[in-house]
């Protein structure tokens, strides 16, 4: 059998460390978006304790069947309030740390479903 690797389509997460992430060849240390089509600035511009349910009411623009939420360089706990505008719309979230949600949007949308991922990546 000859196996061919599959650059894939669309946005992949190729590194992550401390204040910074790498989508393809390009470098990103704020806080952005990702979706299957586009790395999108301007999440969360003031950090995580200043999250609210607009910031996450936004996501569904995306369309998306799954959010993953990174939190930064450690898991942290999104109050279940600021949620309320997507688990009224049906859509399921995920939290976690951000390298981890990093591995996560790449493995689901490798899958070939509709993910966005909302990172904190600023320290």
């Amino acid at each position: 059998m000859k196996l061919i690797r599959d650059a894939g389509a669309g946005v992949v997460v190729t590194g992550t460390g401390p204040g910074w992430i790498r989508v393809g060849d390009e470098s990103i240390t704020r806080n952005v978006v990702l979706t299957p089509e586009a790395v999108i600035p301007g999440f969360a511009e003031r950090g995580f304790d200043a999250l609210t349910p607009a910031d996450f009411a936004a996501l569904i623009a995306h369309a998306p069947a799954l959010v993953i939420v990174g939190t930064g360089a450690v898991q942290r706990f999104v109050h279940p309030r600021l949620f309320a505008p997507l688990i009224d719309a049906r859509i399921g979230v995920e939290t976690m740390a951000t390298p981890a949600a990093c591995r996560t949007f790449n493995i689901v949308c490798g899958e070939g479903r509709r993910a966005v991922a909302a990172l904190i990546v600023a320290p």
